[in-house]
This record gives structure tokens, sequence and C-alpha cells, in this order.
């Protein structure tokens, strides 16, 4: 029976959901479950690809991505006669999860250079080379965390 809806190899895919299987196949890349020259192949079809049919073959042998869990509430701490205010928990990084935290973000610069690599290819000219941008960011922000293992916020300056 149809119910008026096109099937899925004849709607055409948008950006959004060419960037979302992206992600998909990135996470399945440092996840394991992935070669590299098998994820470069799926990121070029991908990139190519036309229908959502052909986004949904590449990542069809792939577990589906979970939902991210909410982020939780932080409690308001009492300020003086100010009323309360919301403070940043203390962070209590151990030795062990900063270099867990610098693995991940090592798979993710792999990622991230490869198909800045690819995209590099298929346009026949070297792009310049954004992932600088979240990288430096992460990166940032985990060095961050270790002169600042247990403090709310940073001294002031």
């Amino acid at each position: 029976m149809n119910d008026g809806r096109l099937p899925l190899d004849r709607v055409r895919a948008s950006d959004a959901e060419r960037e979302a299987t992206l992600e998909h196949l990135a996470t399945a890349f440092v996840e394991g479950r992935l070669k590299q020259d098998e994820y470069e192949l799926r990121v070029g079809l991908a990139l190519r690809s036309v229908f959502l049919g052909d986004l949904e073959v590449l990542t069809g042998d792939l577990p589906t991505r979970p939902e991210r869990a909410p982020a939780p509430e932080l409690p308001p701490v009492a300020d003086d006669d100010s009323g309360p205010r919301w403070r940043a928990p203390a962070l209590s990084v151990s030795w062990s999860e900063w270099t867990d935290e610098w693995r991940w973000w090592l798979g993710i610069a792999v990622v991230l250079t490869t198909v800045w690599a690819v995209v590099s290819v298929m346009s026949g000219e070297f792009v310049p080379y954004w992932p600088l941008v979240p990288l430096g960011i992460w990166a940032a922000v985990l060095l961050a965390s270790a002169i600042w293992p247990s403090e709310g916020e940073p001294p002031p300056g």
C-alpha cells in the first residue's frame, strides 16, 4: 500500500543529512568499526550521494548512534546578598581520564584531517585546513583542564 511517500532511493538528500552521515562514519572509524580505506571510500560516496537511499547504504551495517544524554543541571550557589548564582562544578580529572581525552582528540584529528584531504583531492586543490579551528579549541580546553584541574573557574588574572 502506498501512503504517498516516495521510496528513500528517490528522495533527495540534504547537506545536513550528508553531514550527519559523515559524522556517523567518523564515529564508526574512531571506534574501529571501519578501516581507513573503507572509511575514505564511504566518505567519498557520501559526499557524492544524491538520494537518501544512497546514504543509508553507507551506514546500514553500522550500529545507530546513541542519543546524547541531557546535560545535568547545575545547582545554585548562595552568594552573599546578591541571590543565587550558577557555578560550574569543580573538575576532578585523573591522569588516566586526561590521556583518554587526548586519545579521542587525536582520533578526531585523524578523522577531520582525512575529511579535509578527501575534500581537497575531490576539489582538485588544497582547501584551507579548517580542522585547525575545532581541534585548537578542543586542545585549549584540555590544556586548561590540566592547568586548573580542581577549580570551578580559573583564578582572576
